[in-house]
């Protein structure tokens, strides 16, 4: 319900993508005890897309994003999310943690603001400025509710701390009278049950408005939902199956876009209360989905009564635990690529926009990560390069050996070309030892070349050996441009063929 408010849209909207999403990831889904549904992550997206798209707008853009997801599972996308790192990924959520806490503060207030605006600096002017018109009766709701949610967590976790506190502000309103807002005020058409399932409008002006959005939608579902089986594993001891579930995903979102729900994913809080609780198979999830039907068409009216400072105390419980405060502080304890990464995705996601600060966010981790491999590709000196002593001892006069280090690869394709030229010595024979080249890209390969063109032009000969599988199928498909360099099986083979020259000439 928190969520749906908060998005923009509904409660009955929230519950109605618990109970469509939820039912269909846990029939279909590749963890045996996810529970899929709305979660704070979306929050700013979907507000967004109702503010400028309407919610026909948001439908469309969470249809497209379960296609795109069921596409992600098939083609085995679901393994690369894993790659993503730790600084965007709680860079982004610890941004979206503070938009969600930032958009209860009117309501918790009880401030009289009129419309809100979306933007994180002019809403907190908006705050300031109508700070005067704070309903003190509203305050006491929502900080008697945190303060139920927090007393109830530390000393009896294992009950339903939301509901309870909900019912509690709930039925003190209704006795006590109490002049603050109701979800019956702010929605007062607001449906208790689930429509039919029906098409949104299409037009192709629209999809190609709505696909980035589509986009960003899939990759917050899939990396959150895959982000909760991998912490479910961990807590069960199972093993999700991560194509299987970007799939569910991708179903689940369409369901949900169909019966006129929001966009869902698996809800890391809602699935570790499920183990805790017991829940080892999909069958629990099914049954919090059928619960939360029955409540909608039981107790749906009884959500009018609920005060909407007590929902706001609900969301804010909810954006603390989504801040990851602690992970937070230590990141900013590392090196300065990863606390730039953290604080750029963090700050840009809370004053620009999310879908800008995932791809910033990746890029750069993806640009850092590539100039951390390039340092660590290194051209070893003969000393180090030969492991018998030997095989050192035999070695032909004016011949030297080098050894590569680490993946030759466009990132280090510069600093590669820089090394090789840098020795220098003009041996008659450079033995180049690639067993510690593990990958080998063609801008790699380029370098490689043009130190093989080099070498012979000035009448160096060059042995390949050493070759690893990755390499030696690609150098075998750019042949050409390695005749001047001969391919050995490895190190002793080079030997003998240097010796069998040797005792010819």
């Amino acid at each position: 319900m928190a969520l749906g408010i908060a998005s923009g849209a509904t409660p009955n909207q929230g519950v109605v993508t618990a109970v469509v999403a939820g039912f269909v990831v846990s029939v279909l889904g590749g963890s045996r005890v996810q529970i899929g549904g709305p979660t704070g992550a979306f929050v700013v997206i979907v507000a967004g897309v109702i503010a400028t798209q309407g919610y026909a707008g948001l439908v469309l853009a969470t249809l497209l994003a379960g296609f795109i997801l069921i596409a992600a599972g098939y083609a085995g996308l679901g393994r690369l999310i894993r790659f993503i790192p730790m600084p965007v990924v709680t860079g982004f959520t610890a941004g979206i943690a503070v938009i969600i806490a930032s958009s209860q503060v009117g309501d918790f207030l009880g401030l009289t603001t009129g419309a809100v605006p979306a933007s994180f600096i002019a809403k907190w002017a908006l705050y300031l400025a109508a700070i005067n018109t704070t309903n003190p009766f509203a305050l006491l709701v929502g900080g008697a509710t945190l303060a139920a949610i927090l007393l109830l967590r530390r000393f009896a976790p294992q009950l339903p701390v939301f509901l309870i506190a909900l019912l509690s502000a709930s039925v003190a309103v209704e006795l006590l009278h109490l002049p603050v807002l109701t979800v019956a005020e702010r929605f007062p058409a607001m449906p208790t049950g689930i429509s039919a399932p029906h098409l949104p409008q299409l037009s192709l002006a629209l999809l190609q408005r709505l696909l980035p959005t589509a986009f960003t939608i899939a990759f917050l579902a899939g990396l959150e939902a895959l982000l909760s089986a991998t912490v479910a594993d961990g807590m069960t001891g199972y093993r999700h199956r991560s194509g299987q579930e970007l799939v569910a995903q991708g179903a689940a979102n369409i369901a949900s876009a169909l019966f006129g729900g929001l966009p869902a994913t698996g809800a890391i809080a809602r699935t570790a209360t499920n183990i805790r609780a017991g829940g080892r198979t999909p069958l629990a999830g099914i049954f919090h989905a059928v619960f939360l039907f029955i409540f909608l068409l039981v107790a749906g009216k009884f959500i009018a009564h609920v005060p909407m400072a007590a929902l706001a105390s609900v969301l804010l419980v909810v954006a603390w635990g989504m801040s990851e405060v602690e992970r937070f502080k230590s990141l900013l304890k590392m090196d300065v690529a990863e606390r730039a990464l953290l604080l750029l995705t963090f700050g840009l996601t809370v004053f620009v926009d999310l879908t800008v600060a995932i791809g910033v966010g990746v890029t750069l981790a993806s640009l850092v990560f590539m100039a951390r491999m390039s340092e660590t590709v290194r051209l070893l000196p003969d000393e180090l390069s030969i492991d018998d002593p030997a095989q050192r001892a035999s070695l032909p006069p004016r011949v030297e050996v080098f050894r590569f280090a680490g993946p030759m690869f466009f990132g280090v394709a510069r600093e590669l070309l820089d090394t090789l030229r840098r020795i220098g010595r003009k041996p008659e024979t450079i033995i180049l030892r690639m067993d510690g080249v593990p990958y080998i890209d063609s801008s790699g390969a380029s370098a490689l070349e043009a130190f093989i063109r080099q070498a012979k032009s000035e009448g160096t000969k060059l042995l390949l050996c050493d070759l690893r599988d990755q390499p030696s199928v690609f150098l075998a498909k750019m042949q050409p441009a390695f005749l001047g360099a001969d391919r050995v099986a490895n190190f002793q083979d080079a030997l003998d063929r240097l010796s069998g020259s040797a005792s010819q000439s």
